[in-house]
């Protein structure tokens, strides 16, 4: 039953600022090569689309009488619009040195629409209980996932990441995170109690043998992703936020401990038996090794960094366009330039609000299995977002990770307005449970 329509005035509030930050960052965009203060409506003509999705959607959930948390699309909002903007500023000179770029911007404001047309579909249509009953399909789904990847996935600079369907490309691993949390938060909901209890060794409280295999799948599939796809970034992702989850559902530390202990044992053994991650470690500890080929693309991103200092160069007069893959890997880095360290701190602080916000959503929320999916899909953002960071700053190896809603790329932007959509479900959901007004059932 639909509930009695609500206008949700904190969201459209904050949705304000979102859009005046598409607009006019779109507009000082076109401005700045021009160097006069002229423009015609088709300038902002991606922005305007942009806007108008917003607030069609955040309209639509009033009408309903959605009830779920107001805050997570402002932040998304935000995050995509600045991606969106990145987009179009980088779309001209990436064109300009390869012609297969144009229509970057549009295709990107496409990728969004979608987007956001499958949040509010996973909002309207989702049922939780339906997500806990086949927690072992979605296991089998992400090993299938996996193989399927690791036997067809084309390989990109060094990786195979990417599986083709005709004219169709995409990143299956993002895909993976969410039949991950799902499978892990279904397993923890029904067995938790057993892992607690358990077998004695020593002072250590061991679970029960066969609960063990599924956890030993996950850290075999984590070393398997680092071994045959060469992908650092989706193994610590995958691996994370299973600590991440395992720690929220059991609150044995030492199961944490030991389980970074297993993981950083299985990739030093990989880094010394395989060539291709000794390269890889190799080039994150001294990228001038081989300045021309591998170590290129991080020595130009710490030149872009290096380039922002305090408050950045300004929108649309840096030259992010000489880093390869500027648009999805290093991302990061064209802000970094053009924001400056101010800015990229205050695009830290979204993701700080929104993992935040997922957090008090599993705060708020009596049964297990909802909690431990939004504290998943939180950690997911948070752990891919530190582990994008720290690639393009040094901190870890270049990982080929995309950051979360600023990145270009559909199969990334998919996946995570999905998770949205299921944590505003959960919201939702909660809110229900606290009125006699019982609302998408």
């Amino acid at each position: 039953m639909i509930a009695r329509p609500r206008l949700r005035g904190t969201e459209l509030r904050l949705l304000v600022a979102p859009s005046l930050m598409a607009v006019v960052g779109i507009l000082t965009i076109f401005l700045v090569p021009r160097g006069i203060v002229a423009w015609t409506w088709s300038d902002i003509l991606v922005s305007l689309a942009y806007v108008s999705l917003l607030v069609t959607l955040s309209l639509g959930f009033s009408a309903l009488g959605f009830r779920g948390d107001q805050i997570l699309l402002p932040v998304v909002a935000t995050l995509c619009g600045l991606g969106l903007l990145s987009i179009q500023r980088l779309q001209p000179d990436l064109e300009a040195m390869n012609p297969a770029y144009a229509g970057l911007a549009q295709r990107q404001l496409l990728y969004l629409g979608v987007s956001l047309v499958l949040m509010w579909a996973t909002i309207m249509f989702l049922r939780l209980d339906w997500l806990r009953r086949y927690k072992y399909t979605w296991l089998l789904a992400t090993l299938g996932l996996l193989l399927i990847t690791f036997f067809f996935g084309q390989e990109i600079n060094g990786a195979r990441l990417w599986l083709a369907v005709g004219p169709f490309q995409g990143q299956p691993s993002e895909l993976v995170k969410l039949t991950l949390v799902t499978f892990i938060a279904g397993y923890f909901a029904d067995r938790g109690e057993v892992l607690d209890a358990g077998w004695k060794l020593g002072p250590l409280t061991l679970p029960p043998i066969p609960y063990l295999l599924p956890l030993v799948l996950v850290w075999v599939g984590s070393l398997a992703v680092l071994v045959v796809q060469n992908d650092l970034g989706s193994a610590l992702l995958f691996f994370g936020l299973f600590l991440v989850m395992l720690y929220v559902a059991t609150g044995k530390p030492w199961y944490v401990a030991s389980g970074l202990v297993a993981f950083a044992t299985g990739s030093w053994l990989a880094f010394r038996l395989f060539a291709r991650i000794d390269v890889r470690i190799q080039n994150w500890l001294d990228p001038w090794q081989d300045p021309l080929v591998r170590g290129y693309q991080q020595i130009q991103s710490e030149f872009a960094l290096a380039s922002g200092g305090l408050i950045g160069v300004g929108l649309g007069r840096g030259e992010p366009y000489y880093i390869p893959e500027v648009q999805t890997d290093f991302v990061f880095s064209a802000l970094a330039e053009e924001l400056g360290l101010a800015g990229v701190l205050g695009i830290l602080a979204c993701y700080l609000v929104l993992v935040l916000r997922c957090f008090a959503i599993a705060l708020r929320t009596a049964d297990t299995f909802p909690r431990l999916v939004a504290i998943g899909l939180g950690g997911s953002l948070c752990v891919q977002a530190l582990i994008i960071v720290g690639g393009v700053v040094r901190l870890i190896p270049l990982t080929g990770l995309t950051m979360p809603f600023v990145s270009y790329g559909g199969s990334s932007l998919l996946t995570n307005c999905l998770a949205i959509g299921i944590l505003l479900r959960i919201s939702g959901d909660q809110a229900s449970d606290r009125s006699p007004e019982r609302s998408f059932r």
